[in-house]
């Protein structure tokens, strides 16, 4: 009943949402509810959502489902499984390979995207805010724990596997109630929180730091007494009822208490900072919008919180000057704000979009008569915005904003529109030596002309120019320049990537494994509190493939890992790693094209490498041709945090299976 054949892919993007936080629903993408059937069968979905990912053995299922199963059980879950199939996919034609419980071996696995099952969701984003900012770590935990609706699986009777996965998950929950607790603390925001805290410390006495942040809370709330009380308490009940000794955070916070230590109580936030710098006094339209996109600007590079809250007030700012429909306003708000852009993925796609629609309709309405200058800042913002695609328009904006730049010799227009021909590079690959000139330029012009921004950009792109081409003597000298101008200039971010820069080189060695994927969580987690989304996401998993594929190793099928967009090209991998080379090559067959971004060669290495071990001739071909243009270089090396290697050693490996022409 369950046999399937590959074929039809009419709903691969069909959206299931399933959420488990409470009674088990489902819902499309659109809220309604989509019925699953019978308890029997909402158990058999929970059973694979707590699998989080993994293939669930048919054994396994008959005894998690039945306390002894009967002789007909093996067909009553197959059963199950087809109708489960028509239930989240009703449109897929008969006997075609289902997208969500696709058959491994023996068993199932559930193929939904962790986003859109709301406990994997629930767990990733508590994992993701361990160390970002508070600001940012208070508003995720509190979206996230509105997803709750009640005890996990609420609507299912307690069974074997159901009993440790609920106390995992309400686990979880009360981490992530500590973890927003603590970071609106540190925005000195705990004073409401104490009816919910009290109710967990009463609930979980054992948990030491439940109470110390019960503490905190009273003590910002003004009742210095009562947080001294809550401590004695707190300190009493450990050692009556658990024999536990007085604990570090008790006594520590106490003496914090007593001495009123600046900490408790902290003052305004960077974010807080910058929207009281964005309430200016002025009362026209102009200079308020404009003075939003020019502070926005300002504090971006910072980085982290700043950097994410400038980009929502730039978004603002333009949208409000836009409704003016005064185009001059609406071109003179955009062009405020000149920020340097490294990478080409965007933080924010939909409101990068937004913004290019916004100034191509801004220059349409200027028309031709438009200042010089200004057609030229927006003809380059058109350029950074809309990176990471194929879209020639996009090239032909850039490159006519350096013209317009260049015939002005202002090189405050200059830097940007050479910023927007460096992201647009990427359009085309093996263009290593143009982005070296551009660097070198940029370098040049802003050290003449005190452009310290630019000049780090100049700097970085010079380091991801010598990672390509394995030129990391080159490559450190610029790891040293930028980091002198970032010390000096408070521009944090440029510490992150350079450090992913630091590991790269440290996995090239031969260096322990374990060590390399240290730095690399490092890593990841200085990414996590950067602020740049468009580079933090799924640049682990990926990085710790790339040690995997050196060590000629499995891919890492730790379900925890949050592939994001480079999923599609792990999957055939992960699929091999779990034994399942059907599903391996059902995966490669429908591998899309990688973006014309930073990681296009980095994810045509690992397509390679599943060529490779597929012997499959057509994605052997493809990727040859694809990195042939890239020779002499390692690819991945333009990103300048991770390597999959010499292209020319790639190449040469898929020779044997490249269909010739």
């Amino acid at each position: 009943m369950d046999q399937q054949q590959p074929g039809a892919d009419d709903n691969e993007d069909m959206e299931i949402l399933v959420k488990v936080l409470g009674p088990i629903e489902v819902t499309d993408a659109e809220g309604r509810p989509v019925p699953v059937g019978s308890r029997r069968r909402r158990e058999l979905l929970g059973r694979l959502v707590a699998a989080g990912g993994r293939a669930v053995p048919l054994p396994v299922l008959l005894d998690d489902l039945w306390e002894d199963p009967p002789p007909a059980a093996a067909g009553t879950v197959r059963t199950f499984v087809a109708e489960l199939r028509r239930a989240l996919e009703p449109d897929r034609p008969p006997r075609t390979r289902s997208h969500t419980i696709e058959t491994v071996g023996t068993g199932y696995a559930l193929r939904i995207p962790r986003a859109h099952v709301d406990a994997h969701r629930f767990e990733d984003t508590l994992r993701a805010t361990h160390e970002a900012p508070s600001s940012q770590t208070a508003r995720a935990l509190s979206e996230a724990l509105s997803w709750w609706r009640g005890e996990p699986y609420a609507d299912l009777d307690a069974s074997p596997w159901l009993t440790p996965e609920r106390a995992r998950l309400a686990e979880l929950h009360r981490q992530a109630v500590e973890l927003r607790a603590r970071a609106l603390l540190d925005l000195g925001r705990g004073a409401p929180l104490l009816p919910e805290l009290e109710a967990l410390a009463t609930a979980h006495p054992w948990r030491e730091h439940a109470w110390v942040l019960v503490a905190h809370a009273l003590y910002q709330a003004g009742r210095q007494v009562d947080a001294l009380a809550s401590l004695r308490d707190a300190r009493a009940r450990l050692l009556d009822r658990f024999g536990l000794e007085s604990a570090d955070g008790l006594d520590r916070l106490e003496r914090d208490i007593l001495r009123h230590a600046p900490h408790l109580t902290p003052a305004p936030r960077d974010e807080d900072r910058l929207r009281l710098l964005t309430r200016t006094e002025a009362t026209g339209t102009y200079t308020r919008l404009r003075s939003m996109s020019t502070v926005a600007g300002a504090a971006a590079v910072t980085g982290g919180t700043n950097l994410i809250l400038a980009q929502e007030q730039r978004a603002a700012a333009v949208a409000e000057a836009e409704r003016t429909e005064d185009p001059v306003l609406t071109a003179r708000v955009i062009a405020a704000y000149d920020v340097p852009t490294i990478w080409t993925r965007a933080d924010d796609p939909g409101r990068s979009e937004a913004l290019v629609a916004t100034t191509r309709r801004t220059l349409d309405r200027l028309g031709p008569g438009a200042p010089p200058v200004l057609r030229a800042r927006l003809l380059a913002t058109i350029g950074l915005e809309h990176r990471g695609t194929r879209d020639r328009w996009a090239l032909e904006a850039s490159t006519e904003a350096e013209r317009l730049a260049r015939d002005l010799q202002d090189p405050g227009v200059l830097v940007l529109a050479l910023n927007a021909r460096f992201v647009q590079s990427f359009q085309r690959p093996g263009r290593t030596g143009e982005r070296d000139v551009i660097a070198g330029e940029l370098i040049d012009l802003s050290a003449r002309h005190d452009l310290p921004m630019f000049e780090i950009l100049g700097h970085l792109i010079k380091i991801q120019v010598g990672a390509a081409r394995g030129d990391n003597e080159t490559a450190r000298r610029h790891v040293v320049a930028a980091g002198r101008l970032a010390a000096m200039h408070e521009t944090p971010l440029v510490d992150v990537l350079t450090a992913a820069f630091r590991t790269m080189q440290l996995a090239e060695r031969p260096a322990d494994p374990a060590e390399v994927a240290h730095a690399y969580r490092a890593v990841a987690t200085d990414l996590a509190g950067a602020g740049m989304p468009g580079v933090e996401a799924g640049i682990l998993p990926l990085a710790l493939l790339s040690l995997r594929m050196r060590h000629q190793r499995p891919a890492p099928t730790d379900p925890a890992l949050d592939w994001g967009p480079h999923r599609p090209w792990a999957q055939p991998l992960l699929d091999l790693a779990d034994g399942d080379v059907t599903a391996a090559r059902r995966a490669a067959a429908i591998l899309p094209r990688p973006p014309a971004d930073h990681l296009y060669d980095a994810l045509w290495a690992v397509s390679a490498h599943t060529a490779i071990l597929l012997q499959d001739a057509s994605l052997a071909t493809q990727a040859h041709d694809a990195l042939s243009p890239l020779r002499g270089e390692i690819a991945g090396g333009t990103t300048a945090m991770i390597g999959f290697g010499p292209v020319n050693d790639i190449l040469a490996a898929l020779d044997q299976y490249v269909v010739r022409r």
